[in-house]
This record gives C-alpha cells, structure tokens and sequence, in this order.
C-alpha cells in the first residue's frame, strides 16, 4: 500500500467535490489507476479529468498508464482554463 496526495484545481474541484485528497492505492499503481478511480467516485467527473493536465510531483506526465505512483507523491489536476 502506499498513499497519493490529490489536489485539484478549478473545473476537477467542482466536478470531484473537493480541492485536496488523500488517496490509499495499491503498489504499483499508476497516474491512469488513479483517474479511473475518481471517475468510478464521481462519474460527473470523468470528461474534466480526461481534459486535465496531471502533474506527477510537479512534473508533467505524458503517459498516464505508464506512470507508476510512488508512495507519497502528489498529483494536481489542473483542467484546461483561459485567461490573459
């Protein structure tokens, strides 16, 4: 077992119900694990999280289902906005 810490932003905020999370997961388990997870809690949410950039510790992650989760990281789901 190990642990994420989930924080989301705007768009992912409204539609998950919260802006930070702590989420037990499986060993091994990776970035796309963890979306299809939320998207199963709150299925509202699963077109903004298919639309979201997700951080990996501060970096972006290209290919979710090859993301591996190490214990304690911390994922941002940040979904597309605009501004100027």
């Amino acid at each position: 077992m190990s642990t994420v810490d989930l924080r989301a932003f705007a768009a992912a905020r409204a539609a998950l119900g919260w802006a930070q999370h702590r989420r037990a997961l499986d060993a091994g388990a990776t970035v796309a694990d963890v979306l299809a997870g939320l998207a199963a809690e709150a299925p509202g949410a699963g077109p903004v999280l298919a639309r979201c950039a997700v951080l990996l510790d501060g970096r972006r992650v290209a290919a979710p289902a090859d993301a591996v989760v190490p214990d304690g990281a911390r994922l941002d789901l940040l979904p597309p906005f605009a501004g100027g």
